[in-house]
């Protein structure tokens, strides 16, 4: 699966379970780690949970390889690891607090808008 596919895949979950202000960012030049970040928000524990749970379940349906899940929604903060692709999902105040888009400005950002629902 390539991590055009897993991108798709996970953007398409979070966005069936509402994540908002999803973003994603070419790492490719900045990053010798992930290929791609991608941060969304949550407006709470039991939908961070959601999130993480519908975007695991369509990356394993489809064959995909999760390496890898850290954090409670509880604490407002959870990554996914899926080697190429690593997505946070956090409430709105983790996101303000940890500003990974501010971090990694260099990055592009990647166009995932045609993924998801109007």
């Amino acid at each position: 699966m390539t991590t055009q596919n897993v991108l798709q895949i996970a953007v398409k979950a979070a966005d069936d379970k509402k994540a908002l202000n999803i973003v994603a960012l070419d790492m490719r030049e900045v990053s010798g780690v992930m290929d791609t970040l991608v941060v969304m928000e949550a407006m709470n524990a039991r939908q961070i949970d959601a999130i993480v749970d519908n975007i695991t379940e369509a990356i394993k349906k489809d064959g995909g390889e999760i390496h890898g899940v850290e954090g409670v929604g509880a604490d407002g903060w959870v990554l996914i690891d899926l080697i190429d692709v690593v997505i946070n999902v956090m409430t709105h105040d983790s996101r303000l607090t940890y500003s990974l888009e501010k971090l990694w400005h260099d990055a592009p950002d990647i166009d995932v808008d045609k993924w998801l629902t109007v």
